[in-house]
């Protein structure tokens, strides 16, 4: 305990997390393919086996997507998998409430419902579920429930069909209903080229999809989305969303503030936008002085702008505060944007803003990185780093900060179909997380949520569960805990 006491009152420096390379243990797995896979290259983070330790599935673009099982002590096994081409990235997410966790797989032609049998076997369940595949080039995904089984919104890029692309031509992007025989497509229309959809509780507390889109290919036409799942409509100035246009790539969302509400990173070529939630429902962009924008390589000469692409949030040294990873990479050789683009790492201070660690962290590569997951791989309470690049090899990391704070991990146990309580809210020791699916960049995970607790060895949890009920618990540091309704 005097150890953890000094690091977090010492300076920064003394706490700069630290990573082991563990890529071996996966293997040369990368992300190929033409210029349909200049954007994708995801990664699902999923139990796939009820072992209460993560495994891992890549998508390979043009190569096949992979499968490892987590043997435990950073061991990894690849195991049979279908062979899947064309695969974008992937969601996890329980389909058909079994309770075990299926995947859904975006590609560029048909999408693909993977059913998960619990030993870390999938078959294809599309047609049976009655899931239109579709033949677009998806690349975004998100899902919510208002019933036993979920609705999901696919976000999908350029029209391939379209003799005058790719340049304006973003194609629609759909939401599909359960119904009694299946589900029913309804069209999302107009389409920006979305790469990242995030269905949760806005600034305001309603449930929305907030969609983010490449202006690349859209243009002058386009901005970013934000549609009322309640009223099944865009929401535009007169509601409060103003328009934004940003080179949107993924979306991040934490409340780092704890007033409850969720701020927003949006990931996109120079800077990395962050809104801050106001307490009337609006966002503002935050003070440049924050730290997070991240618009230009930290490392080397290169002082071209960056390309920011997942975005994920993630209490990296346990101190009660969040930090944010960003992926970047060239899209492929875009001349106007820096080519060696390092990740970042970035570690949030006391104080509310952030400061750069991915160098001496060690996970400041300059691959084309594309997704990624912060997740705890071998349970020891320090979330761990799972990187995807285009054409270059998976990287895995191992958290091995020294004088970290207590955690805990909270597992929601649903109903109605709804097993993995989405859409609730945690709250431990006021720090409060939603539990979604989707964000990101085509990366999705399902598992704990992983709270830092700084010196405190006791965890105040507060969940408000998807129907609307809360229910209270006192629980101890340092343990992964499953909560019921």
């Amino acid at each position: 305990m005097m150890r953890l006491a000094l690091c977090l009152l010492a300076s920064p420096a003394i706490c700069d997390p630290r990573f082991e390379d563990h890529s071996a243990a996966l293997g040369t797995h990368s992300y190929t393919g033409g210029w349909e896979h200049f954007v994708g290259g995801g990664v699902a983070v999923l139990d796939c086996n009820n072992d209460r330790r993560p495994d891992i599935f890549a998508a390979g673009g043009s190569s096949p997507a992979a499968l490892w099982e987590n043997d435990g002590s950073f061991k990894f096994t690849q195991t049979k998998l279908a062979s899947i081409t064309g695969a974008t990235g992937a969601y996890p997410l329980d389909i058909n409430g079994d309770g075990n966790l299926d995947l859904f797989v975006m590609r560029v032609g048909a999408n693909i419902a993977l059913e998960g049998h619990g030993d870390c076997t999938f078959s294809d369940a599309t047609a049976r579920w009655g899931i239109p595949a579709g033949d677009a080039w998806t690349t975004s995904f998100s899902a919510w429930w208002d019933g036993d089984r979920p609705t999901l919104a696919i976000g999908n890029y350029v029209d391939r069909d379209d003799p005058e692309g790719p340049f304006g031509t973003c194609d629609d992007n759909t939401i599909l209903t359960p119904t009694p025989q299946g589900y029913r497509t309804t069209t999302l229309t107009p389409g920006f080229c979305a790469l990242s959809m995030l269905a949760a509780q806005d600034a305001t507390g309603a449930r929305r999809l907030r969609i983010s889109n490449d202006r690349h290919y859209y243009l002058q036409a386009g901005q970013e989305q934000m549609w009322d799942i309640a009223t099944q409509r865009f929401l535009g100035p007169e509601d409060g969303w103003p328009k934004l246009m940003v080179w949107g790539m993924g979306i991040a969302s934490r409340d780092i503030s704890g007033d409850g509400r969720d701020e927003v990173v949006l990931t996109s070529m120079g800077d990395q936008l962050m809104q801050l939630a106001q307490a009337d429902g609006s966002y503002q962009a935050a003070p440049f002085a924050i730290g997070t924008y991240a618009q230009r390589p930290h490392t080397g000469e290169d002082g071209r702008p960056s390309t920011g692409w997942h975005a994920q949030f993630g209490d990296i040294d346990n101190d009660g505060r969040d930090d944010l990873f960003i992926a970047k990479g060239n899209v492929d050789q875009m001349p106007g944007l820096a080519m060696d683009d390092p990740n970042n790492l970035l570690m949030q201070n006391a104080d509310g803003s952030f400061r750069e660690a991915a160098t001496q962290a060690g996970v400041a590569t300059t691959a084309r990185a594309r997704g990624a997951a912060l997740a705890d791989f071998d349970g020891d309470g320090r979330l761990d780093l799972l990187v995807a690049n285009r054409r270059a090899t998976i990287e895995l990391y191992r958290n091995v900060t020294t004088g970290t704070g207590t955690w805990i991990g909270v597992q929601l146990a649903g109903t109605a179909g709804n097993t993995q309580g989405i859409g609730a809210q945690v709250v431990v020791n006021g720090q409060s997380q939603q539990v979604t699916v989707g964000g990101g960049h085509a990366s999705g995970q399902s598992g704990p949520l992983h709270f830092g607790l700084g010196d405190q060895m006791q965890a105040q949890v507060q969940v408000t569960w998807p129907e609307g009920h809360t229910t209270s618990h006192s629980l101890a540091a340092n343990t992964l805990q499953t909560l019921h309704p």
